[in-house]
Formats: C-alpha cells, sequence, structure tokens
C-alpha cells in the first residue's frame, strides 16, 4: 500500500488517510492551546509584584511556551512529508 497515489486507493484506506490528516491538524492546535495557556500563566505570574521569586517561574513558562509551540509545528510538519510521501504506515 506505500506509493499510493489517491486515485488508486480504495475507499476505507483512503477515508483512514484523511482521518490522519485529521487528527495531526488536531495534534497542532492542541499544541498551540497548550503553549497558549502556557503565555497567559507565565504573564499572570509576571504580574505578580508581591512575590519577586515567583518571576522565575514565569519566565521559565514562557521557555515552556515556545518549545511545545515549536515542537508541535516540527511533528505536524514531520507526519504531514510522511503522509504526502505515503509511507505513513512506518511511523
Amino acid at each position: 500500500m506505500e506509493n499510493q497515489t489517491e486515485e488508486t486507493l480504495i475507499v476505507r484506506d483512503f477515508l483512514a488517510r484523511q482521518r490522519t490528516k485529521l487528527a495531526n491538524d488536531r495534534t497542532l492546535l492542541s499544541y498551540v492551546r497548550t503553549s497558549l495557556y502556557f503565555v497567559v500563566s507565565g504573564t499572570a505570574l509576571i504580574k505578580v509584584n508581591d512575590l519577586e521569586n515567583v518571576k522565575d517561574l514565569g519566565y521559565l513558562s514562557f521557555l515552556i511556551s515556545i518549545v511545545l509551540l515549536v515542537l508541535g509545528f516540527i511533528n505536524f510538519f514531520r507526519l504531514k512529508k510522511k503522509l504526502q510521501k505515503g509511507n505513513y504506515e512506518k511511523m
């Protein structure tokens, strides 16, 4: 089933490939959502004026946010490339 074009796939395999593409999109959106949660929490921690030690956690939260966003996009494009090549069974 490797390297089959979209036209030669049977309906079941075509739908499975479409579900995989949609799952890849959904996973990217969850990475973006989690990254935004860390940005919001980092902003809240930095704005706390009473505790100076908490600001370090805010900056760490920003760093985690950037790392999650980069990992999400790397994962998305890697899987998208495998799907386009047609060797998505070997993931």
